[in-house]
């Protein structure tokens, strides 16, 4: 499956519920569970980003569908990018000119 890596920043109701986070990041797993994906890692983060999460999903579209939902609730926004192992990138470099 494709791995997407998600940069996570709470938003200002993001820190005001923050005792719930355990509880969200529950939610979270089985959310990414029910669109056929997975949640591999989760770090808290200090800089500009609060957080970061390495993923897995079938695709594109379930990756983005799984990042909205996830900011749904309004705790969070989400920058989500696909990422390639060096032997994805080696393969998509073999077919250059």
């Amino acid at each position: 499956m494709p791995t997407y890596i998600t940069l996570i920043k709470f938003t200002e109701k993001g820190i005001q519920t923050i005792k719930g986070f355990q509880k969200n990041q529950a939610e979270a797993v089985k959310a990414a569970e029910g669109i056929g994906g997975k949640i591999k890692s989760l770090f808290m983060t200090m800089g500009e980003y609060d957080g970061v999460v390495i993923g897995e999903c079938s695709g594109d579209e379930e990756a983005v569908a799984g990042a909205i939902a996830a900011a749904m609730d309004g705790n969070i926004r989400t920058t989500t990018m696909r990422a390639f192992t060096p032997e994805e990138f080696a393969k998509i470099v073999s077919m250059l000119p």
